[in-house]
């Protein structure tokens, strides 16, 4: 599923800007302890970015990549854009690049998702971030989650995932180990507490 630009608060799906927490019976091993931010929910389908998931590319390896900096200048970058977290989003397109972020930084390309939290996937914000004129909060991750129409629906009946409403700082928080817990501390749950056995009280 695709996102779109012309993208209005009005025609957001009701899972738009929430987070979905796997619960332990996943079967996909893509999504064992997988918190996700969903960007995109309607009758077409879903798409979001898992954010607790480590990537071993780094910011600086990104810009040698796309030949926005030499190596000479890769050793000089100063330290917000050499620490910038790079995450796996999911198992589709992993060679593709998008940033999750702030709204204080907004493009021609920029997708609200909520109120306080858009997407772009332009070499504009790359740059940007490199440069110190990125925005106060991001992320970037390398591939998305992708749903098919109903598939997502199917998953959370069948007891596949929990789902709320996130903190800004769960989004942008780079301590990933305990994300997944903390996430379900969001909604009360204590992770010992869920069972792995699909249904419904």
């Amino acid at each position: 599923m695709a996102l779109s630009s012309k993208t209005s608060l009005r025609e957001r799906g009701f899972l738009d800007g929430n987070l979905l927490i796997a619960m332990p019976g996943m079967a996909d091993g893509n999504f064992a302890r997988a918190v996700v931010y969903i960007c995109a929910h309607s009758d077409a389908g879903a798409m979001g970015f898992i954010i607790n998931r480590s990537q071993s590319v780094t910011f600086a390896d990104l810009l040698l990549h796309l030949e926005l900096i030499d190596r000479n200048d890769a050793i000089m970058l100063p330290d917000h854009a050499r620490h910038f977290p790079i995450q796996c989003g999911g198992p589709v397109e992993q060679n593709r690049g998008f940033v999750l972020h702030s709204d204080d930084y907004l493009s021609d390309s920029s997708i609200p998702v909520s109120d306080d939290i858009s997407l772009t996937a332009t070499l504009d914000i790359v740059r940007a971030i490199s440069d110190g004129r990125g925005p106060r909060h991001a992320t970037m991750l390398l591939g998305y989650a992708g749903w098919g129409p109903g598939q997502l629906e199917e998953e959370i009946a069948q007891n596949g995932w929990l789902h709320c409403a996130p903190t800004e700082s769960l989004i942008f928080d780079r301590c990933l180990d305990n994300k997944y817990d903390r996430a379900l501390a969001l909604m009360g749950i204590n992770p010992a507490m869920l069972s792995m056995d699909a249904g419904h009280a």
